[in-house]
Parts: structure tokens; C-alpha cells; sequence
């Protein structure tokens, strides 16, 4: 048996580009250009694909169009567009706008939810309780997040009992699938594989998804070793956009075009078209006019990294 027999024969590459990536430039995309980096993306075969976020338009104003670009999306059947949903009243503007995907936030460690949100992580599990009940009478499937689960920036290094900790307790709320979030890119493979393994003996692999940083350049061997381990549902950016406007020195997340070059050469299926990401990348850096931080996109278009 090859050493990489044992992972995932098909691979849910989860895009969070026109969320996570566009909320932390310095300047606000056009709606328009927005929308048309959404259907780009639905264009290259996504099943998930993050399209905005209606949290407080003060606190992230690079997203304050989020009703009228989830109501301009010509959205493709069996496409999830999930959106970022804080409280009750986020879900009231979502549901107006016609979501029928929601994804709700909190992390491993309470320093960085004071920070990002202002509520302890008990708090925050309540206000989610009472989004996802909403949610669900209203039919919604509901993605939950978890910041910080291998360092946070104002606390070190995070117990994966933490993280387990968290995660089930989103679960038991009646969260669908829950996205373990490494905010500031300082997780290792050894992390991960303990992170992971201890989040494996309670939970199904099928319910977990990984959202890895490249702030170190450890994504991709972070993504293989879950991969090793059953994960099949990982988050990235178009062009490695994002970052997060919380973390100090947080650089952007895992770029799709490196994630997918690596799952091809491996023979993992995703049902997404290489070429056509770089085409939604090319179409978004043009918007955003600076180059990307993706390395295969570096490679096949012959630019500088940023």
C-alpha cells in the first residue's frame, strides 16, 4: 500500500475568497465586481462557496453590501453560498436577502473572542444557540467556525482539549459542520495530527473541516496531514486573499490555486477547474490592483509575489 492510499478519494474544497479574503483589504470592492468574483467561482465548480458576511457593517465595512450581493448572485443548484451570521438580528438580514446557508463564529480561547467580538466564549455559544434554532426552523444548514485553534495571538499555544471542548459543544447546538480555524498560520504538522486526533475519537471526520493560514508557510503539509488523517473538507482563498483583521500579523489564508495543484497531483478529486480559479484570481487582483500570494498562480502567470 503507497503511503498515500489512505486519504480521501474526493476532497470538498470549501472557497472564502469573497468573505474571508475581501474583508480584510484596506478598500471596498465594488458590489458589482463582487458578485461577478462569485459567479467566477461558481463558474470553476465549487460546492462551497462563502459569499459574504452580515455582521455589523460598522465593525467590517469591506462587507456592508452583503444583502444586495447575495441577492444579485445567480446562485447554481446545489451550490452552497453560506453567509457569516453574528446574532439574531445578522440572521434577519440574511433571511430577508434569501440565504439558505449560514456560518457562525467563535474561538478556542477567550482573550481572542473579547478581542474580535466582545463576549466570552460562553456568551458567544449562546447568542449561537439561538441563531442556529432560528436557522433551523427556517431550514438553513449552519457551518460553525472556531478561531484560533492552535495559537492565538494574545494567549500561545491552544490545548486541543480546548478546541474539542468547543467544537462539540457547536455540535451539540446542531451546528452541520464545524471549520477548525488556525487564525494566525502557526500550526505544525505534529499540532495538527494531535489537534485532529483528539477531535477524531468524538467526532466524525465528515463533520470537521480545517482552514489553515500560511502565515508560515506550514499550510499545505498542515492540509496533507489532515488529509492522512480522513479530513476531506479544507478552506482556502482565491490567490491566498484574507488574512484577519483580529490577528496582528495574520497573513492570508491557504491559496486554492496551491491547494488544488497539490489534491491533482495526488489524484483527490474536487470537482473544481483549476484554470478557472486563476481566471476568477485574475479577474479579483485586477479589482484589488496588487499581486497575488499564491504560488502556483505566481508560476503559470510569471508575477512577483506580493
Amino acid at each position: 500500500m503507497g503511503l498515500f492510499a489512505r486519504i480521501p478519494r474526493r476532497v470538498t474544497v470549501v472557497e472564502v475568497g469573497p468573505r474571508d479574503g475581501l474583508q480584510n483589504e484596506p478598500g471596498v470592492v465594488p458590489t458589482a465586481d463582487k458578485v461577478r468574483f462569485i459567479e467566477l467561482l461558481s463558474d470553476a465548480g465549487f460546492q462551497v462557496i462563502e459569499a459574504t458576511s452580515f455582521v455589523s457593517p460598522r465593525a467590517v465595512p469591506q462587507l456592508a453590501d452583503a444583502e444586495e450581493v447575495l441577492r444579485s448572485v445567480r446562485r447554481r443548484p446545489q451550490v452552497r453560498y453560506p453567509v457569516l451570521v453574528p446574532n439574531l438580528r445578522g440572521l434577519e438580514r440574511a433571511l430577508r436577502a434569501g440565504a439558505k446557508e449560514i456560518a457562525v463564529f467563535t474561538a478556542a480561547t477567550e482573550t481572542f473572542n473579547l478581542k474580535n467580538i466582545k463576549m466570552t466564549i460562553d456568551r458567544s455559544l449562546e447568542v449561537i444557540g439561538e441563531v442556529v434554532r432560528e436557522g433551523r426552523a427556517a431550514g438553513l444548514w449552519v457551518r460553525g467556525y472556531i478561531s484560533v485553534c492552535f495559537g492565538c495571538p494574545y494567549e500561545g499555544r491552544v490545548s486541543p482539549g480546548k478546541v474539542r471542548e468547543v467544537v462539540n459543544r457547536l455540535l451539540e447546538l446542531g451546528v452541520d459542520e464545524v471549520s477548525v480555524g488556525d487564525t494566525i498560520g502557526v500550526a505544525t504538522p505534529a499540532q495538527v495530527e494531535e489537534t485532529v486526533g483528539l477531535l477524531l475519537k468524538e467526532v466524525p471526520a465528515e463533520r470537521l473541516a480545517l482552514h489553515f493560514h500560511d502565515t508560515r508557510g506550514t499550510a499545505l503539509v498542515n492540509v496533507l496531514t489532515g488529509l492522512l488523517m480522513g479530513i476531506s473538507i479544507f478552506d482556502s482563498s482565491a490567490g491566498g486573499l484574507g488574512g484577519c483583521p483580529f490577528a496582528p500579523g495574520a497573513s492570508g489564508n491557504l491559496a486554492t490555486e496551491d491547494l488544488l495543484y497539490m489534491l491533482n497531483g495526488m489524484g483527490t478529486e474536487t470537482g473544481v477547474d483549476l484554470d478557472r480559479v486563476v481566471a476568477a484570481t485574475d479577474f479579483i487582483l485586477g479589482v484589488l490592483k496588487r499581486p497575488p500570494a499564491s504560488r502556483y498562480y505566481q508560476s503559470c502567470r510569471g508575477v512577483s509575489p506580493r
